[in-house]
């Protein structure tokens, strides 16, 4: 697995909220359990330190990012600022496939909490932000994005209960509506609004569970290993001959 892969994985389950604030994320652990060496993890952690998902301690190491409860106001309002604009300038500039886009989301959203699979809402709750962000065709907006969500997310993880994510689903609907119908002002208020009432839900002092173990929260965010090329090859021309 290459830095990539490796920044990929962490990447995914940093933003997906699964570890509580502040566990560590040891290079000796995370070598072990992808297989490579300390320098390489090393280099990685920096990159995820310098993107603002995980804090970097001199001398003490790389650990995730767990927000002072008194900034958690500031944050969200950084949010609101910046994500009230992004649905704003959408509104008017949206194509017909990012609104097909955007709906498939949504509805992907809707049927993970209709399953009761908490966890891959959690991740397609996140990815609706981004989403929205990445649209804008903006990196310096994409990566701000990623700064104030990424300090929020492990929040909303571990401190919104379930009534919670029932309400910012359908919030997250009701942006998309704003959107798809060029409504500006409406997606701009629906957006901010949401951010408020994430804001007002979250209950942080009712969180006490330690969190899962490292090693099997990787395993959830790790791509499957693509098949050689002659493999899928063979697999390509097995279907041709089948058709």
């Amino acid at each position: 697995m290459d830095e990539d892969q490796i920044h990929a994985t962490l990447s995914r389950m940093l933003l997906a909220g699964r570890l509580p604030g502040g566990t560590k994320l040891g290079e000796h652990r995370l070598a072990d359990i992808f297989g490579v060496s300390r320098e390489r993890i090393r280099k990685v952690l920096h990159r995820l330190g310098h993107e603002r998902l995980i804090e970097v301690v001199k001398n003490r190491g790389a650990f995730t990012l767990a927000p002072d409860p008194s900034e958690v106001h500031v944050v969200f309002e950084a949010r609101r600022i910046l994500e009230g604009g992004i649905a704003a300038h959408l509104a008017d500039t949206l194509s017909p496939d990012q609104v097909e886009t955007l709906r498939a989301h949504v509805d992907r959203e809707s049927e993970a909490l209709k399953t009761g699979d908490r966890r891959t809402w959690l991740r397609l709750s996140a990815e609706f932000h981004f989403l929205l962000a990445a649209m804008t065709g903006n990196p310096v907006i994409v990566q701000q994005a990623r700064e104030l969500v990424g300090r929020t997310t492990m929040l909303v993880a571990f401190y919104e209960n379930n009534a919670g994510a029932q309400c910012g689903c359908a919030e997250h609907r009701t942006i998309f509506r704003a959107l798809a119908s060029g409504e500006r002002a409406r997606a701009g208020k629906a957006m901010s609004a949401h951010l408020a009432l994430i804001e007002t839900r979250l209950r942080p002092l009712a969180c006490v569970d330690a969190g899962p173990p490292l090693e099997d929260v990787i395993a959830e965010f790790m791509e499957p290993p693509s098949p050689p090329a002659r493999t899928r090859r063979k697999a390509q021309m097995k279907a041709e001959a089948q058709a």
